[in-house]
């Protein structure tokens, strides 16, 4: 049986990993193209450094599981989602210093900590070796530019799929917030990778809200270059309200 391991780096809440880097890690398990088309849904907290298993069934889909407890399912999937047109570079860098990801006590979990998930590996502008993707308003979308590096880069120089699943999980939330809601943790997270751009670049993160049905709150979230060229796309459903 097949292990995987997210490693402590990679945590979204403080003990738990990233939902969109274990969205896209976990991808694997039914994808081996790297392209997704995938949905991953969260089903317990993913446990940091340590060994949980992989289960493949005949009809193509997957669970991770640690020990009984069930972390994630696994399917591809056939989807499609109108990716709205991104906002100029120019407005997206006139707004960037306003990112919620900058701000101090909005976490009541965490006083006197910046951001919603300060050590996030996505948002997380207290983690080191973090991406730092901090969008933030600009018309009906949040954005953020994301300056990519190159030690990033795999063994041809791309940027991980896992890096780009992670990069479009936290915008989701923040266009809720943006909005007044505080949703709750990610619950699934739905993917398709058209191209993995080189490391190094400079991209641009895009979300925007989609709808609420009850307790689920569904964004999307898509990764462009300069020219307006895209990358990847992902829909992401957030469970629940934090009451202020």
């Amino acid at each position: 049986m097949q292990e995987v391991v997210v490693e402590d780096r990679f945590r979204g809440p403080p003990q738990s990993g990233n939902g969109g880097y274990v969205g896209g890690l976990f991808s694997r398990s039914v994808d081996s193209s790297g392209r997704g088309n995938v949905e991953v849904t969260l089903r317990s907290p993913i446990p940091l450094d340590k060994s949980m298993q992989v289960n493949r069934f005949e009809d193509g889909t997957a669970t991770i599981n640690d020990g009984e407890t069930l972390i994630a399912q696994v399917k591809p999937v056939d989807w499609e989602m109108e990716v709205p047109a991104p906002p100029t570079w120019d407005d997206v860098k006139a707004v960037a210093n306003k990112s919620l990801a900058f701000d101090s006590n909005i976490n009541d979990l965490l006083p006197g900590r910046r951001g919603f998930h300060p050590i996030c590996f996505c948002c997380g502008i207290e983690h080191d070796t973090g991406l730092q993707v901090c969008v933030a308003q600009t018309g009906d979308q949040v954005a953020a530019i994301w300056q990519t590096k190159e030690s990033w880069g795999d063994d041809n120089g791309l940027i991980p799929l896992e890096f780009l699943w992670t990069a479009m999980d936290c915008p989701g939330q923040f266009a809720y917030m943006e909005k007044g809601i505080r949703t709750g943790m990610l619950g699934r997270i739905t993917a398709s990778v058209s191209e993995r751009p080189r490391a190094g670049e400079t991209l641009l993160v895009t979300a925007w809200t989609i709808l609420v049905e009850g307790k689920k709150h569904f964004a999307g979230s898509a990764i462009f270059d300069e020219q307006g060229k895209l990358y990847a796309k992902a829909k992401t459903v957030w469970i629940g309200r934090r009451e202020d």
